[in-house]
């Protein structure tokens, strides 16, 4: 039996006075399943910039924060998610959002949904439809969640700002867990149903997504790392957000993507790092 606590299945926002209701993610869903195919997953990193998307732009694609804009130079026919973990990408890249974003499948955690409710609440009231919530298994409330705006969230259970250690979730056959990683325990979902691990960066969780979404081979490109310390290629040198990859690199993500990859080959998935900087880091990835 799972030890996943019950993630609440809706959320609803209050936004002007009009109740507005999203659900969470659920892979039971018939339109989640990416029925086999092989998905792309565009991140930020400055290779993007060197990249022909001639042969990419009508496969399945899942952007990250602020690849997106990338459909403003390219016509991609077959947008299948956004994904968004960090509310702070919500707060510094506003235009992204209001530039580019129409109304497709958007998963992103509460404390995204919340920036969005109090800063661009027409994008929520406009195409909630479109929008999944996604919970990170160890503390659901979110990412970066400001907790002066939880007002905006009508649904206020207790279990939305309980922390669990991540080895709790170790027994849990919707996970993998290796609680003996150090300096932290490290793990890989293989059902965000019922949660996502996080691993320091947003295309961690858009890869458990694609995996959960049922997808058979999953493409990175733009997991760069080594050049964090550039600006993502959407951003210029006044204006990038502050990037952490350095800190967490070593000790998170590359360990984290190892698991990953060695756990979702034993299930008959292949993960492909694209990204001509990092693709030697990861195990696996040629």
């Amino acid at each position: 039996m799972a030890l996943t606590p019950g993630l609440p299945r809706i959320v609803e926002f209050s936004i002007d006075n009009q109740l507005i209701t999203i659900c969470a993610f659920d892979n039971n869903e018939a339109e989640q399943s990416l029925g086999k195919k092989t998905v792309n997953i565009i991140a930020s990193g400055p290779s993007i910039a060197d990249l022909t998307f001639t042969e990419l732009r009508h496969a399945p694609t899942i952007f990250v924060n602020g690849s997106i804009s990338l459909i403003e130079q390219y016509c991609f026919t077959d947008i299948v998610g956004y994904v968004i973990s960090d509310a702070n990408f919500i707060n510094h890249n506003p235009e992204i959002l209001r530039k580019h974003y129409s109304g497709q499948p958007l998963y992103a955690t509460l404390a995204v949904f919340e920036a969005l409710a109090a800063t661009q609440p027409d994008i929520i009231r406009t195409y909630y439809d479109a929008m999944r919530v996604l919970y990170p298994v160890d503390r659901p409330w979110g990412v970066k969640a400001n907790q002066f705006l939880f007002r905006k969230l009508t649904f206020k259970r207790t279990i939305l700002n309980k922390n669990k250690a991540l080895a709790y979730f170790s027994t849990d056959p919707n996970f993998v867990i290796d609680g003996s990683h150090k300096p932290m325990a490290i793990g890989v979902s293989l059902n965000i149903t019922c949660g996502f691990v996080e691993a320091g960066t947003v295309a961690y969780v858009a890869t458990q997504l694609a995996f959960s979404r049922r997808a058979s081979i999953i493409n990175l490109y733009g997991i760069d790392l080594l050049n964090s310390h550039q600006p993502r290629f959407y951003e210029s040198d006044h204006n990038s957000m502050p990037s952490k990859l350095v800190q967490v690199m070593t000790d998170r993500i590359v360990p984290s993507f190892n698991l990953l990859i060695d756990v979702y080959k034993q299930h008959g998935v292949a993960v492909i790092n694209h990204s001509p900087i990092s693709k030697a880091l990861f195990n696996g990835l040629d």
